[in-house]
C-alpha cells in the first residue's frame, strides 16, 4: 500500500500534482521518485568507486530444499534423500537434483557451496540475514547487498539501478531493501508478472484521455511551482523530471517489451513466471540496469513436496514444478548472458533464506533449516565449475568449510567490485560498514 508522505508544514506533493492530472498517467512513480531524491539528503560516504558490473539474483523465496537440488543424499535412508532422483552432472564425480538436467550439463560454468549456514529458521529474518550480511535488530535494519551497490555505482540511465520482478516482497514482505539508505536505492517493483499475457508494468504509460504534450504543460507547471515554493525542499523539480523520464521514455518502453523477444528464445527460458522473469532481466542488465531481482515464491514446502518441486500439479505429464522451472531459466540465462557477451560481467546468483529439513515431515514435506543450505553463483568473476564445501551425510549441518550469509555477502561485494570493508552513512550521521568485521570472502569462488 502506498503511503502517504508529508511535508512538515502539511503539504503532499502528490495532491499539488493532482490538480495537473498528473496522477493519472505516473502517480506511483512520481511519488516514488520523490521520496528517493527527498531521502538523498543523507549522503553516502563512500571509500571507493565501485567496478561497474551487473548482479542478477534469482530469489527462491520460502527456502528452496538443498537436497531436492544441489546437495541429495543418495545413498541416506529413504526418509533423508526423499521422493527424487539425482543425476550425474559435467563435474565428475558430482550429482544434483533429477529436475535440474540443464544445470547439470552447465556446471561447469557454476559454483555451488552446499556448507551455508545460519542460525535463523524464520523467513524474515532469514532473508536479512542472506540479503544483508547481517543478523537483524530492532536498533537498525541493514540494507540489501543490491541496495548497497546500487547507492555506490555511478548510474546514469533513464531505468532505475535497482529493480525486482514481478516485485519486491521478500521474506513475508516485511523487508524493504533499502534498509537506512535513501529510498531512492529501494528496489523499483514493476508490479506484474511477464509470464502473464496482458503484461505490463505499472504506471509506465500516459492513461486514457491524456497526452504527451499534456503532460509537458503539466511539468513546465509544476517546475515553475517548485522554483517559487521550493517544494520538498528544492528536490520536487529532479523528482518529477525523472519520474517524467521514465514514463516518456522510448528506451524504458523497449526495455520491458518482453514480447519483442522471439518465441523460441522464450520457449527456452520457460513460460512459467520464473523464465520470463530471467528474460526481462536479461534485457535490464543488458540495457545498463546493474541490479536486478528476480523474486520466486512457492519455496516453502512444507507438504506434498514432490508435486510443488517436480510435477508442479497432480497428474502432470511433464514436470513443471518449481525445481524444473528454475532449471530451464538458470540455464537458458547463463546460455543467454554468454552467447550475448555479459557473463563475465554479470553475476547471477541462486539462492533462498534457508534450506529444508533433512527428514521428511509427515506431510511429505520439508520444514525450515537453516544450519546447513546450497547457494548457486555464476559468471560476474565466479570461478565456476565447482563444489565449495560440503554438508554431512544426511545434509544436517556442515562437514567441512561452513559459509556464513556474512561471509557470502562480503564475496558477492568482492567479485562486485564493491570493497567489504566499505562504510556508509546512517541518517543520524553514524558510519556503519557494508559487511560484519568478522566476515571473510570465500575466496574459493574467485576467479
Amino acid at each position: 500500500m502506498n503511503q502517504v508522505n508529508r511535508r512538515c508544514d502539511g503539504v503532499v506533493r502528490r495532491e499539488v500534482l493532482r490538480l495537473g492530472g498528473l496522477s493519472a498517467f505516473g502517480l506511483g512513480l512520481g511519488s516514488f521518485f520523490r521520496l528517493q531524491n527527498v531521502a538523498h539528503a543523507n549522503l553516502l560516504r563512500r571509500t571507493a568507486a565501485a567496478k561497474p558490473k551487473s548482479c542478477i539474483l534469482i530469489w527462491l523465496d520460502g527456502g528452496p530444499s538443498h537436497l531436492e537440488t544441489f546437495d541429495p543424499k543418495p545413498d541416506a535412508p529413504v526418509e533423508v534423500r526423499g521422493p527424487l532422483r539425482t543425476i550425474p552432472t559435467a563435474l565428475t564425480g558430482v550429482r544434483i537434483g533429477e529436475c535440474l538436467p540443464q544445470t547439470a550439463k552447465r556446471m561447469k560454468d557454476i559454483a555451488v557451496v552446499r556448507s551455508m549456514t545460519s542460525t535463523l529458521g524464520e523467513h524474515n529474518f532469514g532473508t536479512h540475514y542472506l540479503l544483508t550480511g547481517f543478523k537483524p535488530t530492532p536498533v537498525l535494519e541493514y540494507p540489501s547487498f543490491h541496495s548497497v551497490g546500487a547507492s555506490v555505482y555511478d548510474h546514469v540511465s533513464t531505468l532505475p539501478a535497482n529493480i525486482a520482478v514481478p516485485h519486491s516482497r521478500v521474506g513475508g514482505g516485511k523487508f524493504s531493501g533499502n534498509g537506512f539508505l535513501a529510498t531512492k536505492h529501494k528496489p523499483f517493483s514493476i508490479g506484474a508478472d511477464p509470464s502473464k499475457g496482458n503484461f505490463k508494468v505499472r504506471d509506465l504509460d500516459l492513461y486514457r484521455g491524456i497526452t504527451l504534450d499534456s503532460v509537458k504543460r503539466r511539468r513546465e507547471f509544476v517546475n515553475a511551482l517548485d522554483q517559487f515554493s521550493n517544494l520538498d525542499g528544492g528536490n520536487g523539480d529532479a523528482a518529477f523530471d525523472q519520474a517524467f523520464r521514465l514514463v516518456t521514455s522510448k528506451e524504458a518502453k523497449a526495455a520491458f517489451s518482453i514480447e519483442r523477444e522471439k518465441s523460441s528464445l522464450r520457449k527456452k527460458y520457460g513460460l512459467r513466471t520464473v523464465g520470463q522473469c530471467c528474460l526481462l532481466a536479461r534485457r535490464l542488465v543488458e540495457r545498463g540496469v546493474p541490479f536486478v531481482t528476480v523474486n520466486v515464491g512457492g519455496w516453502d514446502t512444507h507438504e506434498n513436496l514432490k508435486t510443488r518441486l517436480k510435477e508442479g500439479y497432480t497428474g502432470a505429464k511433464n514436470p513443471v514444478g518449481l525445481v524444473p522451472s528454475l532449471d530451464l531459466a538458470f540455464s537458458a540465462l547463463i546460455d543467454d548472458l554468454k552467447e550475448r557477451g555479459l557473463f563475465d560481467n554479470t553475476l547471477v546468483v541462486v539462492m533462498g533464506e534457508f534450506g529444508r529439513t533433512p527428514k521428511l515431515n509427515t506431510a511429505g514435506g520439508r520444514d525450515h533449516w537453516p544450519r546447513v543450505f546450497s547457494v548457486a553463483l555464476a559468471g560476474g568473476g565466479v570461478a565456476g565449475g565447482q563444489i565449495v564445501g560440503a554438508s554431512d551425510a544426511l545434509g544436517e549441518r556442515p562437514k567441512d568449510r561452513p559459509v556464513t550469509p556474512s561471509d557470502l555477502v562480503a564475496t558477492i561485494y568482492k567479485l562486485l567490485g564493491i570493497d567489504p570493508a566499505l562504510e556508509l552513512t546512517t541518517p543520524d550521521g553514524r558510519p556503519v560498514r557494508v559487511t560484519p568485521h568478522e566476515s571473510k570472502i570465500v575466496k574459493e569462488l574467485i576467479a
